[in-house]
């Protein structure tokens, strides 16, 4: 097996709630330009199977459901919007395959893109990142945030750049990005054929008396749960395994914490996240597991006030992509990469109380949720 040690960088989903709501239609501006220059950044929409047929106008708006249609309209004939294949109007009926290019302000994006992760690895067919909490793995909320794969095409233009897996945005750690579909797809056949292994760290609240535990609970909706999101231990849920290890303890009781290893065995949606709660020891600074609901609920509509702060305890949840141990598209041969723990968490294993300051929220309520972690 090769074993791949950190190496220097080349380069530098709003949860669904089961409640009602009123939906906010920020206004526009009155003036937009109408004709961005060539160069403006764009967001590109890809049209797939499931939106060809629709009105281009009703798209955007259930897409962007923070703005209303006649925002779209306007926008649409202002320019704002734009076809690779043919021009636009509100009417248009989207094509499979149509790529959209929206320079409206706001959706569309702005500032400086962040550089490329810390690589890990890189072949003819891979490049694997070192994930830093915060980063989204797509674009996909209603206002433009920066995602990696993006950042990935940007820096290795030359590529057929994809993503063969995902985190959670608040997850660090190894991500694997495919730079050929053949990679991709054999990349993708591999997780799904277990024929991957993945480590976790996770830092969690309370010291566990086990030093090894192993939980075997389905999960499906949680029970106890309004937050659709949610997932938990459900007699009609997925089969779902994961074994854990005490790494480092810090303090006694609830009252401490633990560095602990964790091992899926199977993929479900955040089984680390949901496993480790059911067992009784949260993962610090989880602000969907280990809380109540109205504290998960207060933080999406109202955003870290000072009861959410202390009870989350931290920015982010402490949940890091350890290592990756994998076959190499090409050759099979079985490859072991490793992200270092980031230093966030490392600075709580050092001794510093975890706290969650005001003015430190970096972590958006968005969830993508998909895989294990």
């Amino acid at each position: 097996m090769t074993s791949v040690t950190p190496m220097a960088a080349t380069s530098h989903a709003m949860a669904k709630v089961r409640r009602g709501s009123t939906r906010m239609r920020p206004g526009y501006p009155r003036r937009v330009s109408t004709s961005p220059p060539a160069e403006a950044p764009a967001r590109i929409l890809s049209i797939n199977a499931r939106h060809a047929g629709r009105r281009l106008d009703a798209y955007l708006a259930l897409r962007f459901s923070d703005w209303s249609r006649a925002a779209f309209t306007r926008w649409v004939k202002e320019g704002l919007v734009r076809s690779d294949q043919r021009a636009l109007k509100p009417s248009s009926i989207l094509r499979e395959g149509e790529v959209l290019r929206i320079t409206i302000p706001g959706i569309a994006p702005t500032g400086e893109a962040p550089p490329l992760p810390p690589v890990l690895f890189e072949d003819e067919d891979l490049v694997i990142v070192d994930k830093p909490a915060g980063l989204l793995m797509h674009s996909a909320g209603q206002k433009w945030a920066y995602g990696l794969v993006g950042i990935a095409r940007d820096a290795r233009p030359d590529a057929t750049i994809d993503l063969a897996h995902r985190l959670d945005r608040d997850t660090s750690g190894v991500v694997v990005i495919t730079k050929t579909w053949d990679a991709n797809r054999w990349m993708k056949e591999s997780f799904q054929e277990r024929r991957v292994t993945k480590v976790y760290n996770a830092l969690v609240r309370g010291v566990p008396p086990w030093d090894e535990e192993r939980c075997d609970a389905p999960l499906g909706p949680a029970r106890d749960s309004g937050v659709e999101l949610r997932r938990g231990p459900n007699p009609d849920g997925d089969s779902a395994s994961t074994s854990f290890r005490v790494l480092q303890r810090i303090g006694t009781g609830l009252s401490g914490y633990a560095l602990v290893e964790c091992l899926p065995l199977t993929g479900r949606t955040h089984q680390i996240r949901a496993h480790l709660e059911a067992l009784g020891y949260p993962i610090l600074g989880d602000k969907l597991y280990g809380q109540p609901d109205d504290v998960f609920l207060e933080h999406l509509r109202i955003g870290p006030t000072e009861r959410v702060r202390a009870a989350i305890g931290f920015p982010r949840h402490c949940l890091h992509a350890r290592a990756l141990t994998f076959p190499l598209p090409r050759t099979g041969v079985a490859t072991l990469v490793e992200a270092p723990l980031p230093a966030d968490m490392q600075a709580v294993l050092d001794g510093q109380p975890p706290r969650w300051e005001a003015g430190e929220d970096v972590m958006a309520t968005q969830e993508e949720a998909d895989g294990d972690a």
